[in-house]
């Protein structure tokens, strides 16, 4: 089986980063983590960045790096971390997607229940490195 692209946006606004709660209409409702989704045919993962964090969460997001790689839990995506920036503007939850939205420290990010183990290791191991 061929495996899915899929990004990952940790979007920084001062010392926080925006976690989301997985929404209804979505795999493992319920999960929190940073705004992700798939790379569309033709798509750059920069532009993956800011399309999704625009459909999943209503902001202007400015893609900086690319940090890191790893696989979903499940293996079927390969999963492309970026952080970026989102300074101005209110988040406008996409209802489906997305069931709850917090501001919150890599700190605090640790203490959300349940989190996905790609997700811990990032926020433990390579964000504070970065």
């Amino acid at each position: 089986m061929n495996r899915g692209e899929a990004i990952v946006a940790v979007l920084l606004r001062a010392d926080r980063l925006l976690a989301i709660r997985r929404g209804p209409a979505v795999a493992r409702p319920g999960y929190w983590q940073p705004v992700s989704g798939k790379i569309e045919p033709g798509e750059t993962q920069r532009d993956a960045v800011v399309r999704e964090v625009h459909e999943e969460v209503g902001l202007t997001a400015v893609p900086l790096a690319k940090v890191w790689e790893s696989e979903t839990d499940d293996g079927r995506f390969r999963l492309h971390w970026w952080t970026a920036t989102a300074d101005t503007g209110d988040v406008v939850p996409d209802p489906d997607e997305v069931g709850e939205v917090r501001w919150v420290t890599p700190e605090e990010f640790l203490t959300l229940d349940p989190l996905f183990d790609g997700d811990r290791e990032f926020f433990e191991r390579i964000l504070p490195a970065l």
